[in-house]
């Protein structure tokens, strides 16, 4: 079963969430094997019922005090580009295609999506693109997301601050 996990986080993106649940984006999931759709509508007004879709699987629901089990068990995580979600996501090492929500002013969502797909770590699409992107898009030719190390900018600081290491 492949599994494609969508997350609004805690937004609200109902255009996101149409999109994904309409005829011709379901139809370009199926085409490209998945089975089942699992969507995190955060605020949205609408929370889709269990039900299929031209042979993919929905389940929808609004919070968990956790999305990473559903990060874990997904082949595709589709999200919006707050830096939440796409960090956990590339944190987890999952295919992730982020759709900016294009209708925000001064959106700093197009900066993120576009830099993260600039260094090669995510596809990144608008709404209205969606089901295209899904179509053409190859995972392939992105690199793995590499963990921060928090570890090298404490040793910078602490010799900065000539703090001498106690180890």
């Amino acid at each position: 079963m492949k599994r494609v996990f969508v997350t609004v986080g805690t937004t609200r993106f109902d255009e996101l969430v149409e999109r994904v649940t309409s005829e011709e984006t379901v139809q370009a999931l199926v085409d490209r094997g998945y089975t089942e759709l699992v969507l995190q509508v955060g605020h949205g007004s609408d929370v889709p019922g269990p039900e299929s879709y031209s042979g993919l699987k929905v389940n929808a629901f609004r919070f968990k005090d956790s999305i990473s089990e559903d990060m874990k068990q997904a082949d595709l995580v589709i999200s919006h580009a707050g830096a939440g979600s796409c960090l956990e996501a590339l944190g987890a090492q999952k295919a992730l295609l982020v759709v900016v929500n294009d209708k925000l002013m001064d959106n700093h969502q197009l900066e993120l999506a576009r830099q993260l797909h600039s260094d090669s770590h995510l596809l990144y699409c608008t709404c209205s693109t969606l089901t295209e992107t899904l179509k053409t898009m190859d995972f392939s030719t992105l690199t793995p997301f590499l963990p921060g190390q928090p570890q090298n900018f404490a040793k910078f600081l602490d010799k900065a601050l000539g703090v001498a290491s106690q180890c």
